[in-house]
């Protein structure tokens, strides 16, 4: 089966990491596994079937903590749909299951690079995101 859309650019939109001062570095770093890990999918139709998809990654303090880093990824895929496909269910699966599949282990490459060339631990996030799982429980 050949795939239903085409990738014509992706790039790093934006990407953040925040460390205010040493004391709140020196607090995060002995503090960072306890950061909730969490992704966001986005999409805005851009023309004829061509589409930037926004996937955000981003690492935040689950507490009130007056110390605190945040760090950030934004990274844009603009794609180009078949022009057969009119089903919108499927262009949705598309862009939140079948495209991140195959662009999410760069994404979270790069932003895992991010918080360690922050000069923090790699993140362990619990489990592994499986994309088709989150879809199928979407549809639910």
């Amino acid at each position: 089966m050949s795939e239903k859309y085409k990738i014509l650019a992706q790039f790093i939109k934006d990407m953040s990491a925040e460390t205010p001062n040493i004391e709140t570095f020196i607090f995060v770093k002995d503090y960072i596994s306890k950061y909730n890990f969490n992704i966001d999918i986005n999409s805005i139709p851009v023309k004829d079937k061509v589409i930037e998809v926004n996937t955000r990654l981003s690492l935040s303090d689950p507490n009130k903590n007056e110390k605190k880093s945040y760090f950030e990824i934004i990274f844009a895929t603009v794609i180009k749909i078949d022009d057969e496909l009119k089903e919108k269910k499927e262009i949705e699966k598309i862009i939140l299951c079948d495209l991140q599949n195959k662009i999410y282990p760069g994404i979270e490459k790069k932003f895992f690079k991010l918080v360690v060339d922050s000069g923090y631990p790699e993140p362990k996030p619990n489990k592994k995101i499986d994309f088709n799982e989150l879809y199928s429980s979407k549809q639910n």
